[in-house]
């Protein structure tokens, strides 16, 4: 195929996949979000292989599923895809001591530099990092650094990973909404990230920097798991209080080692300090795999 012929494929398909985002957007964003989500986690926990391969074949009329790299390949429900493990050495880290790798397979959303304790969801679209870490939390170490956000998708790989050595220090959980992530949205809802459930994880690399993870949770995310402190974190539903839940640890981390999993896809928000640039290749649109360079400590 010449240029000539892959350029108006290749705007057929953004158009296409530009139109499905609006109707999704349209169709997850009228409805009882919360309520919607909730149900997604108990239709996702039903242990049928007979009702999880008719689901998962609806599913691939929809989205690109790909398992061909699942560690296995029979699933006892949704969620157990959803969450599933991949082949050894599936994932290789990048494992050079100044390369803080992807935490994550993702699209990569909006990068930039944190001004003023401001960042961006999109274009014309600020929020405060003050505003997404919460009231309990800090964001001024950042001021100076950088942010990308890390969008994961419902046929992507759910697992995240630690992005270089060092130690879990402070999660705070802080409930919320569940808005629809995709482009559309982050386009029309103001501070979309804010708005919804989400976990600020504090994390101090080896070498003594300080940095966020920020997972995100959005429509038909049921749950979040984090491993070092054994909890599932979904829908205000493990927590009693709203507002900020504070969860103080000090659990080491190697690099590329599990931290935890998303239940369907979602987002994850990186924040590093002043002294990290972008690595190689990575932009707004691009395709990323976990263990990929994503910063390098310049």
């Amino acid at each position: 195929m010449n240029d000539t012929t892959a350029a108006p494929l290749q705007r057929g398909l953004l158009a296409r996949l530009g139109a499905q985002e609006d109707l999704n957007f349209l169709l997850t964003n009228r409805i009882p979000r919360i309520a919607a989500t909730r149900l997604m986690g108990r239709i996702a926990n039903i242990e049928s292989p007979a009702f999880t391969r008719l689901a998962l074949r609806l599913w691939q009329w929809f989205t690109p599923l790909d398992l061909s790299e699942a560690k296995h390949q029979r699933f006892t429900s949704i969620k157990d895809c959803f969450t599933r493990e991949l082949k050894d050495g599936a994932r290789p880290f990048d494992m050079r001591p100044d390369v803080f790798a992807s935490p994550c397979d993702a699209i990569v959303g909006a990068t930039g530099v944190v001004q003023r304790g401001q960042v961006y969801q999109a274009k014309g679209f600020p929020y405060s990092t003050a505003e997404l870490f919460g009231p309990t939390q800090d964001a001024s170490v950042f001021e100076g650094g950088r942010f990308i956000t890390l969008r994961l998708t419902s046929a992507m790989y759910h697992r995240f990973h630690a992005p270089a050595d060092g130690t879990v220090e402070h999660v705070t959980y802080l409930s919320g909404d569940t808005w629809n992530v995709n482009p559309v949205a982050l386009k029309r809802v103001e501070r979309l990230f804010c708005r919804n459930e989400r976990a600020v994880v504090r994390m101090r690399l080896r070498g003594g920097q300080p940095v966020a993870l920020v997972p995100v949770a959005a429509v038909l995310v049921a749950s979040i798991r984090l491993h070092w402190l054994d909890v599932l974190l979904h829908i205000g539903l493990d927590l009693e209080s709203k507002g900020a839940n504070e969860m103080p640890c000090s659990a080491p981390h190697a690099k590329g080692q599990e931290m935890g999993w998303f239940e369907h896809g979602s987002t994850i928000i990186v924040f590093v300090p002043r002294g990290f640039e972008l690595a190689e290749g990575i932009a707004h649109g691009a395709y990323i795999r976990a263990g990929q360079a994503l910063l390098k400590i310049s």
